[in-house]
């Protein structure tokens, strides 16, 4: 690439995954995000199979497992929280429902991003907002508008910033990704919605869990849990349901949580417990389930990373990884050398593609299966998890698990010799890493 000038928008995981290899390789890296400060918060997400070894390449495992949650599995309940069926996070290799390495959405967000800008600053001449270091430069508080695109480059339009131009524009900006809708078009022509809806937030309270992540099912398809956080008196809460696609306002929190207590009024189980912990909440999310699906995860200089091209949705566990592994796979075919970013671009698809296509596959029954609507249906989920360990189903669920490995990392040797501090395991070979 003649031009090395790239902005990501979206500081979650995949954008400040990125940001890394590309700096490591000498790149100029801009990350813009629309929230004021790395998002905190959120549920646990999975250090599994090849989303792991790439941390684990990027040196930052030791400080992966610093902040990991200690949780023992998943139990399932019933209405007087007696376990019906669980799983112990041993099972199936440490790679289960819930793995060996669980880490907070929040927690493994500022990893990355400390690791890419590790001296917070304004340096003089730097736009508003903007966290610069000897690493990444950060927009937060910041947003694009427009993309204008020639045979140079892309003019960027910001919210608030200057306009200015870069080489390649990264969409990492999630299943409601900004970039793809400037870029590709509306979100409706690529996000399958699976008619589920989730509210995520975190509880404070002494409600004692016994390490476990605790779900209950009721009748109607919904679903409530709770899981351990990090810190103590610390709980992960999730209340979910199904329903068929209806239209609600993403940015009002209140109408959100009268949505969700309406749909969970007179449940029973700790309920009444989580609706109350909710409206205290300082970090109530709440979204639709759905799958991104695109024929092509680039246009001209713009191109597509993690959920915003591929979102597996939370139901298959795999986000996680393929938002590590693509941005590892995007970094070491922008930076090979003498590549133009349209051969990184159809390099990239041509190794993500396979892996992405098996990470889709939902589990079985897909969101009827997590959410079942009759109590014959949640009795049955429970005996299929209690027979999860027993062929056949242990074939089926380690097939599943499997997914987040089955892919060959190509060797960028060219990352690591220019790898910042902290990469201490050099891809100088592939590495297979489906177990």
């Amino acid at each position: 690439m003649r031009r090395k000038d790239v902005l990501i928008s979206g500081a979650g995981i995949a954008g400040p995954a990125l940001a890394y290899w590309l700096r490591s390789a000498g790149f100029e890296v801009t990350v813009v995000e629309r929230a004021p400060a790395p998002r905190p918060g959120g549920q646990t997400v999975d250090l599994r199979g090849a989303g792991r070894e790439v941390i684990n390449r990027m040196g930052l495992m030791d400080r992966a497992r610093a902040v990991a949650v200690e949780q023992r599995g998943l139990a399932m309940v019933d209405a007087r929280d007696r376990v019906t069926a669980e799983m112990p996070a041993s099972a199936f290799d440490g790679e289960g429902i819930v793995s060996e390495i669980e880490i907070l959405r929040g927690d493994l967000a500022r990893l990355l991003h400390d690791a890419t800008a590790p001296a917070a600053g304004t340096a003089p001449g730097t736009a508003p907002g903007a966290a610069a270091s000897i690493g990444v430069e950060y927009l937060f508080d910041d947003t694009v508008t427009a993309l204008a695109q020639d045979d140079d480059g892309v003019t960027v339009t910001f919210e608030n910033s200057g306009r200015r131009r870069f080489g390649v524009v990264v969409g990492a900006d999630g299943p409601h990704s900004i970039v793809r809708a400037l870029a590709f078009g509306p979100e409706s022509d690529f996000v399958t919605p699976l008619n589920c809806w989730t509210a995520w937030f975190t509880a404070r309270d002494d409600w004692d869990l016994g390490g476990w992540f605790r779900m209950f099912n009721a009748p109607g398809g919904l679903v409530a849990s709770a899981r351990p956080g990090r810190l103590p008196g610390e709980i992960k809460a999730g209340l979910s349901f199904r329903a068929e696609p209806f239209t609600y306002d993403r940015h009002d929190v209140g109408a959100q949580q009268r949505l969700i207590t309406r749909r969970f009024e007179g449940v029973g189980w700790e309920v009444p417990r989580l609706l109350a912990a909710m409206r205290s909440s300082e970090d109530f999310f709440f979204d639709s389930l759905g799958q991104v699906r695109l024929d092509n995860w680039s246009r001209g200089r713009a191109v597509l990373l993690g959920d915003a091209g591929h979102c597996p949705s939370p139901l298959t566990g795999m986000g996680t990884s393929l938002a590590l592994v693509g941005a590892y796979v995007l970094a070491g075919e922008l930076t090979t050398p003498g590549a133009t970013h349209l051969d990184a671009f159809r390099n990239y698809d041509r190794i993500m593609r396979p892996y992405v296509t098996r990470a889709q596959q939902l589990p079985p029954g897909g969101a009827g299966g997590y959410a079942p609507k009759g109590a014959l249906a949640i009795r049955l989920r429970a005996a299929s998890m209690r027979s999860m360990n027993r062929w056949p189903m242990r074939q089926v669920l380690a097939a599943q698990f499997a997914k987040a490995g089955d892919i060959d990392l190509p060797a960028y040797p060219h990352l690591a010799a220019g790898a910042g501090p902290g990469l201490n395991s050099p891809a100088g070979t592939p590495s297979r890493t489906r177990r």
